[in-house]
């Protein structure tokens, strides 16, 4: 856009200022060319190349500010040393001998997530799934008022209502009043743009919780704080013998949203509720970013933060076995997006992928697509229409490559977002966390999976899927090609972004 040409023309620049800045523009498209791609996804580094030659002076700043994944240097220093303990005070405790003995393949997935950060596989883990809203609240109310010692809760995105925040909220404060030391974590950013933090903020001061944000934002800072990485863990722990992940923030199903309550628009969510090692685990990621941002070592606490020693098994070997994975800018090698590929390139019968946002990179678009050229029955399930316009277009730029491969796509219907996140492979592995499937959550997000190997609890989800496939219309190949031209139109301008959405 050689908008110096333009303004001369009209008259607006005298042609010395209208000539330096075209060299100056034709400069910087020259040096960006050689920058940008280095250590990036080509898609990626075309959407930032094409933003900065088509509108130089937003996308240049822009890119300035987001155009890397990296922490601050402190940040990714105790990151290093966490992992480093952790893998020390973990070494002896894993269980994959027992989980897979036979499976080379399953036991290659489980090795390579060990390698990229993840915690070792256990046994002995009790796992129930949570499909309804009203009920994953109940057990976080009731699971508090339980706690003896301690309660442990992480979250992407905290409010204060009176149906279904409030309540938790309520439960952790008479928890703090009978002596139970209570930890609160929370997006900054996640959590600051809900309409009510103020009075959120208030609450929280009054009461004897102890809480941080995550990630905060400090704009008075000489190098101001990156907006764009952000923690969307959802994790709450009990006395170390309970915990509660999934997909569901600390907040009511319209997430506070004006839009939301006037189309009568609710988010579904699935989380799961566990006991045994899989809550130490949970625990140590909890303490991990606790530490990360108060610099308090809780290892002590949950039996093997950092610096202390891993305690013994929590359960005799029976039960699901389950390795949680934590990822985020602090795993550089993107190890839930690699854990995602692996085990679909694995699967031999079914997949289903049942994610809010679906915006793949190459890889996992060729190992979804692969699975079905190998005979996989793959289904994709997600909302009619995405809770943000250019999400919305980007994920529906990927339907027709879907449908020509062979794809079954399911839309939840409108108005309500299909929030649940997990993969289901074959009759024994799922995956289930508060990961999306899109770069944000591979790169920029910190989330937190789970892979469950347990046909039992596999059979559960299914029963979900079954609830969600029943009220979800099925895209059709020929009619989804007859769409509007300008809804066409929309969806490719989008998906020149989707490397950086």
């Amino acid at each position: 856009m050689i908008w110096p040409l333009t303004a001369f023309i009209l008259g607006w620049l005298p042609a010395w200022l209208a000539i330096s800045a075209m060299a100056l523009e034709m400069v910087i498209r020259v040096v960006v060319v050689g920058i940008i791609p280095g250590g990036r996804r080509p898609n990626t580094a075309m959407a930032w190349l094409l933003a900065i030659f088509l509108v130089p002076l937003i996308a240049l700043p822009l890119f300035g500010v987001f155009g890397t994944n990296r922490l601050s240097r402190k940040r990714q220093d105790l990151q290093r040393r966490i992992h480093a303990e952790l893998a020390e005070a973990l070494r002896h405790t894993d269980d994959i001998d027992a989980v897979v003995p036979h499976d080379l393949r399953l036991r290659a997935t489980v090795d390579m997530n060990r390698r990229l950060g993840a915690f070792p596989i256990r046994l002995g883990n009790r796992l129930r799934l949570l499909p309804d809203y009203e009920q994953s609240f109940r057990w976080l109310v009731e699971a508090v008022d339980a706690a003896e010692r301690y309660v442990h809760v992480l979250f992407y995105a905290v409010s204060d209502d009176p149906e279904y925040a409030g309540p938790v909220l309520d439960a952790l404060e008479r928890a703090t009043a009978r002596g139970v030391s209570v930890r609160l974590l929370y997006d900054h950013v996640g959590t600051a743009r809900v309409p009510g933090y103020r009075a959120l903020l208030a609450r929280l001061r009054r009461s004897d919780i102890e809480f941080h944000p995550l990630l905060p934002l400090r704009a008075s800072r000489w190098r101001p704080s990156r907006p764009d990485l952000r923690n969307h863990r959802k994790i709450v722990v009990v006395d170390g013998e309970s915990a509660f992940t999934g997909s569901a923030n600390l907040i009511e199903p319209q997430y506070r949203r004006r839009s939301a309550a006037r189309l009568g628009r609710r988010w579904v969510e699935l989380n799961v509720v566990a006991g045994g090692p899989v809550v130490t685990a949970l625990d140590l990621v909890f303490a991990s970013d606790w530490y990360i941002e108060t610099d308090e070592d809780l290892g002590g606490l949950v039996g093997a933060g950092p610096g202390a020693a891993g305690r013994p098994d929590e359960e005799g070997g029976v039960g699901s076995a389950v390795q949680v994975l934590p990822s985020g800018p602090g795993f550089p090698d993107e190890n839930n997006l690699r854990l995602f590929t692996d085990i679909l390139y694995r699967a031999v019968d079914r997949v289903v992928i049942c994610t809010p946002y679906f915006i793949p990179d190459d890889s996992l678009l060729y190992a979804v697509t692969g699975a079905v050229n190998r005979g996989v029955d793959v289904t994709l399930v997600t909302s009619r229409k995405a809770d943000t316009r250019m999400i919305h277009h980007a994920q529906q730029s990927y339907f027709e490559e879907l449908l020509n491969a062979g794809v079954r796509v399911l839309r939840y219907p409108f108005p309500d977002i299909l929030h649940s996140k997990f993969i289901l492979v074959d009759d024994d592995i799922l995956t289930i966390g508060s990961s999306n499937m899109d770069m944000r959550s591979f790169s920029q997000n910190g989330e937190v999976t789970l892979m469950i190997i347990d046909p039992e609890v596999v059979r559960d989800a299914v029963g979900v899927l079954d609830g969600y496939a029943a009220v979800s219309d099925q895209l059709d190949l020929h009619d989804w090609r007859a769409r509007p031209w300008h809804e066409k139109y929309r969806d490719n301008v989008f998906r020149l972004m989707s490397g950086v959405l």
